[in-house]
């Protein structure tokens, strides 16, 4: 998937203001300013009586409440308003070194926390996510259930394209083909295909050709008969038997030795199967799915898979896209996943957290579907509280995560200086942390002891600034 860049056009924007609550004059304006500059349209309040009371009349998209307030603090508000079944977006600012006051606010159910000093430019990455994963949940909650096909959840185009074609076949008896990457759900295709088919009724049995040790093959795909080797002291049926009237799913079928190759292409070509050390042939009904992650046409020229074999199955193939070509399924799974591994450990899950969201719907996913499962998966049983966390994700997702919001940092501010006419026009480092400081000392009325208590540096290093002037 694309990085998410900030908002930078009108389309983007929120409707809905943000809530600023924050009794320090100096710092409200300083969050109102960012704020506008970002794009977002701002109410305040200089105490969270008053944010209550704007809240009872206005819709707000996110309140940015600090925890010191005087008479009701923000850790009361947000208390409140979750009480209250408030469902806005909250993030709290709180002093720094007062991380466990930020945990208990997450847990609380704020959407996410700033601490002071203020970072501006991690205030308004904050805001993009908490608003994105709002975003995301109300289009969840909109749209009502998500595109699926017997269990498969999709919206691309590449996913319903596929559920046509495979709703179309899944009608014959013909074999079929399943070709796609590793995690791509190949297997969970085969048995949505067998549900859509007239066979529905009948066992689906799946076997993966590559966990069968070669010598013990033909006895597990068409069955022996009592005698028919040492050790065979009873008779027994095939997978082609155990299928009968319903589907076989033959996984990873490029693994399977081309003299069983030859046996298989036959009982496909004569609807039987001769089991091990009988003499007569039985009929067997079954419908084949196959599947592999390989090419079978370089294997054929390799010499490791039948070209008879292949085109008797290639006839009816399906292919499976890999997640990187599934636009915006991801959004999709998320929630579907997080649901179903939550029911299967009897948990409840409330909210995402926004970088939790963000770490999910950023990364590539080289192992696919099952990859996306697998760190849910994990992150559900990690959760407490009835919230997903960053920390509950896999490191290499977290990684990620962080290199990608260095280079959507690094993006914007390369389109900033591409928007300056000239070179000459580009202001230096220097000149960027004189304007900050001018437009913060302005800000508090000239007050040096609160600017430099807003900048988060001493007030001798201040005046050095100043002088320099």
């Amino acid at each position: 998937m694309n990085g998410h860049a900030m908002p930078d056009t009108e389309r983007d924007m929120p409707a809905l203001p943000l809530l600023v609550v924050e009794d320090d004059p100096a710092i409200l304006e300083l969050l109102e300013e960012e704020l506008a500059d970002a794009g977002y349209p701002t109410l305040a309040a200089t105490s969270a009586e008053q944010a209550l009371a704007t809240l009872s009349h206005s819709e707000v998209a996110l309140v940015i409440s600090d925890v010191r307030l005087p008479g009701i603090d923000g850790m009361q508000l947000l208390e409140r308003l979750r009480r209250e079944g408030s469902a806005v977006g909250v993030i709290v600012i709180t002093a720094f070194g007062t991380i466990d006051q930020a945990v208990e606010a997450l847990k609380q159910g704020a959407d996410d926390f700033l601490t002071k000093p203020l970072d501006l430019e991690g205030l308004r990455e904050a805001v993009y996510r908490v608003l994105e994963s709002r975003r995301l949940a109300s289009r969840l909650a909109s749209d009502g259930a998500a595109n699926s096909f017997h269990g498969i959840v999709g919206e691309s185009e590449a996913m319903r394209s596929l559920f046509h074609d495979a709703a179309r076949l899944a009608d014959s008896d013909a074999p079929m083909l399943l070709l796609g990457e590793s995690g791509t759900g190949k297997e969970l295709m085969a048995r949505a295909v067998h549900a859509e088919s007239p066979r529905r009724e009948g066992p689906f049995v799946a076997v993966n050709c590559a966990s069968i040790p070669a010598e013990l093959m033909e006895s597990e795909f068409f069955g022996h008969v009592k005698g028919a080797f040492t050790g065979a002291d009873d008779a027994r049926q095939g997978l082609f038997q155990a299928a009968r009237g319903g589907s076989l799913f033959l996984d990873e079928i490029g693994e399977m030795p081309v003299a069983l190759q030859a046996k298989l292409l036959r009982a496909l070509q004569e609807k039987s199967v001769r089991p091990v050390g009988a003499e007569r042939e039985e009929a067997v009904d079954v419908r084949i799915i196959a599947a592999t992650h390989r090419q079978l046409e370089q294997e054929i020229e390799a010499g490791y898979f039948r070209s008879d074999l292949f085109y008797r199955l290639e006839t009816f193939s399906l292919r499976i896209p890999p997640l990187r070509e599934r636009e915006g399924d991801i959004e999709r799974l998320i929630p579907a996943l997080i649901d179903k591994h939550a029911g299967q450990q009897e948990k409840r899950i409330a909210r995402i957290e926004p970088a939790a969201l963000e770490a999910l719907l950023g990364y590539a996913y080289p192992g696919n579907v099952r990859e996306l499962e697998n760190a849910i998966m994990r992150a559900v049983t990690l959760a407490e509280a009835g919230q997903l966390c960053h920390a509950d994700l896999p490191q290499r997702l977290r990684d990620q995560g962080e290199a990608r919001r260095r280079a959507c940092r690094e993006t914007r501010a390369e389109r900033t200086l591409a928007s300056t006419a000239t070179q000459a026009e580009w202001p230096s480092l220097e000149e960027v942390e004189k304007r900050y400081i001018r437009k913060v000392l302005a800000a508090t009325g000239g007050n040096k002891r609160r600017t430099a208590e807003v900048l988060g540096i001493a007030r001798r290093t201040l005046y050095r600034r100043l002088e320099e002037e």
